[in-house]
């Protein structure tokens, strides 16, 4: 079997195909009749080293998800839909997906929910803490003090940022360069801006965040390695509630901070 560097357009939409719930050999031939514009049996299995007995498996398959057409000749040659097709199909299965995994979700979620979380938890890998850093400010209602390194400002970031100010929600930000501080103006132009204790891109530390005084986030950052891959160069650890004891340290040490600002 012939073995594609893992870049190349066909291993990308293999796998891709595969996550989104094709068979191997599905999405094989898939990708195999996307390359030809249309072809038989033999054809897919020279092309996609499928054996030819499970072309027809996979057709049939693909067929069920009107993804292929079939041209019933001898022998009979397979059609597969046009890029743009293949993407609606796609997207209308994915987001059936979402609606039932969201109802079987709110299904089981019949017990009343806690608003206090004790403890401190931890948050493992970039995506993941990405992931927490914008639902805490997407649930903002009145401040939002976060200081960062510039490569963890992203654009996703920002506009998360700026949704927040405009529901009128105080943005305070510092760890950026006077640069890149005025981007963020631009794009959020009631963002106030202020100094870290320290130069903060000196330091692994990645991310400071607190949000309505109630819920707070660290993170830090670890060199990338063939031990340490990207998706997991970054660790945080999180708190909720009122009453949380990193909420309440970092409170205190934001509240002096700020506090020392302004009087600057």
């Amino acid at each position: 079997m012939r073995e594609n560097p893992p870049d190349d357009p066909d291993s990308v939409a293999i796998d891709n195909l595969e996550q989104l719930g094709l068979s191997t050999y599905a999405a094989r031939t898939l990708v195999a009749l996307v390359g030809l514009g249309s072809g038989t049996a033999k054809d897919v299995s020279e092309v996609a080293d499928v054996p030819r007995t499970r072309v027809y498996d996979s057709v049939e398959e693909l067929r069920e998800k009107g993804l292929v057409d079939v041209q019933h000749s001898t022998p009979k040659q397979f059609w597969p839909v046009s890029a743009e097709t293949l993407g609606r199909v796609f997207e209308r299965e994915f987001q059936h997906r979402l609606s039932r995994l969201g109802a079987a979700l709110d299904a089981l979620d019949t017990g009343p929910r806690r608003t206090e979380q004790e403890g401190v938890w931890t948050v493992d890998g970039h995506e993941a803490v990405t992931s927490r850093v914008t639902e805490f400010l997407d649930s903002a209602e009145d401040e939002i003090v976060y200081i960062t390194v510039e490569e963890l400002l992203t654009d996703e970031i920002v506009e998360t940022l700026a949704r927040a100010a405009e529901r009128g929600v105080r943005i305070q930000l510092a760890g950026i360069s006077p640069t890149v501080q005025v981007r963020i103006q631009e794009s959020i132009p009631g963002a106030e801006m202020f100094e870290s204790l320290w130069i903060w891109s000196d330091t692994p530390a990645g991310r400071l965040l607190m949000v309505d005084g109630t819920k707070t986030l660290v993170s830090v950052r670890q060199e990338r390695s063939e031990s340490v891959p990207s998706e997991h160069a970054e660790t945080a650890i999180w708190g909720e509630g009122e009453t949380n004891s990193l909420v309440i340290v970092l409170r205190a040490i934001f509240t002096w901070r700020l506090s020392n600002t302004e009087e600057e």
